[in-house]
């Protein structure tokens, strides 16, 4: 059994961390650079550590003092075959274990329910909890899944104004607003799009919701595909004896409202965040660590 306990929270766009005594109660916090093992599984390891030695310093506690922590890992990349165990064999954490950032989410934001939870942010990946067996859908990445999660909507908007800009489809107001940040210049879009990375694509999410509250059409249209989207997924992934219905992330509390009537009795606010998961999850590998 370790001394204290660490939950990891790392995606494309940062690294959090929270270091915690045996009971759970966080000691310190600390944050560093992305950390999707996907990407790049160097760079992750550098970050991860970061932001351990930043937590390690917030709670006054020696820097660098792995081996007497017990960690888990919840991290964008992770339900990849085979990253996670090379990961694992990077670490030097005393015991620790590599799970999907969607692992923490579901434990952070419904306990040890059953139930489904929708990470909506950049990406989009639902998790479901049945009778202690979880099960993942979707997050396979940018290029080929995450429909519904913010990169996605940014790419359709740059599509769908740029179809506009050519006079193929009518223009809206979200059309010429989305036109008039490249300054109406289309190989400006065209540039932006070819080195455009999804977090980058994600930035012009909030700006569909945004146009769609003033009932835009295209707004209107982006987002009825999106939610179509998810509740196919969410019909495959939800059963009538799983009570609670989750949307996390970025955009989840943006889209709770547009699901159908059959969802909404469902829906709860999520319990706490993804960190506050993985410092439970921790807190578990600890105590099975404990009784051998």
């Amino acid at each position: 059994m370790a001394d204290y306990i660490l939950g990891i929270d790392g995606g494309g766009t940062g690294c959090r961390a929270a270091i915690a005594d045996t009971t759970g109660k966080v000691l310190g916090t600390g944050q560093a650079g992305p950390a999707n093992i996907m990407t790049d599984m160097d760079i992750s390891v550098v970050n991860i550590l970061a932001a351990t030695d930043a937590a390690l310093l917030a709670a006054e506690l020696p820097v660098k003092s792995y081996s007497r922590i017990t960690a888990c890992l919840g991290l964008a990349g992770a339900n990849v075959s085979g990253v996670a165990e090379q990961l694992q064999q990077a670490l030097p954490f005393a015991r620790s274990s590599v799970v999907s950032d969607g692992i923490i989410a579901l434990q952070g934001a419904i306990g040890d329910q059953d139930g489904v939870v929708v990470i909506l942010g950049t990406g989009s990946v639902y998790i479901s909890r049945r009778n202690h067996t979880v099960t993942m859908k979707g997050g396979w990445g940018f290029k080929v899944s995450d429909l519904g999660g913010g990169a996605r909507l940014g790419q359709k908007l740059l599509e769908e104004s740029l179809l506009a800009y050519d006079g193929i489809y009518q223009r809206t107001p979200l059309s010429n607003a989305l036109l008039a940040h490249f300054d109406n210049e289309p190989h400006a879009i065209v540039r932006f799009a070819h080195d455009a990375r999804p977090n980058d694509f994600g930035r012009f999410a909030p700006m569909v919701f945004e146009y769609a509250a003033q009932n835009d059409p295209l707004a209107e249209k982006i987002l009825k595909q999106s939610v179509e989207t998810i509740e196919a997924a969410l019909d495959v992934s939800m059963s009538d004896d799983q009570p609670v219905l989750s949307l996390i992330g970025g955009l989840g509390a943006l889209y709770g409202p547009r699901l159908s009537a059959r969802y909404q009795p469902r829906l709860r606010a999520p319990e706490a965040d993804a960190l506050t998961g993985a410092v439970a999850l921790a807190a578990k590998l600890n105590s099975k660590a404990a009784a051998f």
